[in-house]
């Protein structure tokens, strides 16, 4: 599963950019990525189930908290052989935490396929993760 990692950073940072400012610095961590290889064969879901949009959201957020917490150490690598272990490292993190939410790589990168593709889910998503938010943790201004 070389490849999920890449798009673990880009579907944790399309949904998490809503979730709060401080998840929202994910972001980043696609501008580090090493040459864009081909695009991973996971097909969009195109209609996910109100059960998948809950376990997209949920592993989002870790995805997400996992890429902000690799993103300094990926700043810090000194060559491409550093940097590709700290991939390594994020990505089988962010596996576990995917497959620990009860979906498979390619079941969340189809989910977020679809919800990059339609506003509709993504806000379904994005509702879904606030109602999910630990009070007071997930809105906390940076």
């Amino acid at each position: 599963m070389p490849r999920s990692t890449h798009a673990f950073f880009a579907a944790a940072a399309i949904v998490a950019a809503s979730f709060s400012p401080a998840i929202a610095l994910a972001q980043t961590a696609p501008a580090a990525q090493p040459p864009a290889q081909a695009p991973a064969a996971a097909q969009p879901i195109l209609k996910p189930t109100d059960s998948q949009l809950e376990k997209f959201a949920s592993a989002s957020q870790k995805v997400a908290m996992v890429a902000d917490e690799y993103r300094p150490k990926l700043q810090a690598a000194k060559d491409d052989p550093a940097r590709e272990q700290v991939y390594r490292e994020a990505d089988e993190k962010m596996v576990k935490m995917v497959q620990a939410d009860g979906l498979t790589v390619d079941e969340f990168n189809g989910i977020g396929q679809a919800v990059e593709q339609d506003p509709a889910l993504r806000k379904r998503v994005i509702d879904i993760a606030q109602k999910n938010a630990p009070a007071g943790g997930a809105t906390t201004p940076q």
